[in-house]
């Protein structure tokens, strides 16, 4: 098992967003979470990354069998685990190709030379079809939205990680972009069988070309149904609201027939 979340609950400025979620994601799978805004999918991503703004008060995450809740986000980053974000950051005064050096060092736990870094970081610029000047200037600084996305891929494609997290990557980019970043991403996993993806997503272009395996509803802080790439399918075509409110009327019905055994 590559990543199993168990029980958690999370609170954001004392609300409660994540209840008894569970999931596990298997070695080599790809997993998608969608669901309305606002029911807890960027949080999920945030919370397995090691964000401090959110506090998990009970249950645990547990990624290739060692519990990872109470690690820093740059210990789970070493362990294999990497978040493509929605909105990356902007940071000045650090160059993209410093930025992406550091990073690789640190996750192969050796010094990166120049050489090898720009042999490696040329190959999958070219393939991402990006723009070479990007890698020279500060990190995501006046990136258009589509650069800052590629930028996200690159960095998958350089770090290589066992887990991969993307929060609605996809949001901002043009269909141009879409089919280049959705294909590298295709292309990188046919090489890497044993990587697994956990997708959060509104839209459907990335899944037609990723296809996977599972897709989950999100709704009310759990999960509520669960299924193969069809259900995606559903979702595109006919939206959320069946799903919802079969699950309302199933906790409704769940609250009464405790209340009649309490009696």
């Amino acid at each position: 098992m590559r990543l199993e979340i168990k029980n958690l609950n999370v609170k954001v400025e004392n609300k409660e967003i994540l209840k008894d979620f569970n999931l596990n994601i298997e070695e080599g799978k790809i997993h998608v979470i969608m669901g309305p805004n606002g029911v807890g999918k960027s949080t999920l991503s945030h919370v397995i990354m090691g964000d401090n703004n959110y506090q998990i008060t009970s249950g645990d995450i547990i990624f290739n069998n060692q519990s990872i809740k109470d690690l820093t986000t740059d210990e789970r980053s070493r362990l294999g685990i990497f978040l493509a974000m929605q909105y990356p950051m902007e940071i000045d005064g650090i160059s993209n190709q410093d930025f992406l050096r550091t990073a690789m060092s640190a996750h192969a736990n050796k010094y990166i030379g120049l050489y090898d870094f720009i042999l490696k970081c040329e190959k999958a610029t070219e393939e991402l079809q990006m723009d070479k000047e990007l890698i020279h200037r500060p990190l995501n600084i006046g990136f258009s939205g589509g650069e800052k996305k590629k930028n996200e891929v690159l960095q998958i494609k350089l770090l290589e990680p066992s887990l991969i997290i993307m929060d609605e990557l996809d949001s901002g980019l043009d269909v141009d972009s879409l089919k280049i970043v959705a294909q590298n991403i295709k292309n990188y996993l046919k090489g890497k069988k044993e990587t697994s993806v956990l997708i959060i997503t509104h839209y459907p272009m990335l899944l037609e070309i990723l296809k996977p395996d599972y897709v989950h509803i999100l709704s009310n802080g759990k999960i509520i149904k669960t299924g193969d790439y069809s259900l995606a399918e559903d979702i595109f075509a006919n939206g959320y609201n069946k799903y919802i409110d079969k699950d309302k009327v199933d906790n409704k019905a769940n609250i009464i027939t405790k209340e009649v055994n309490y009696e």
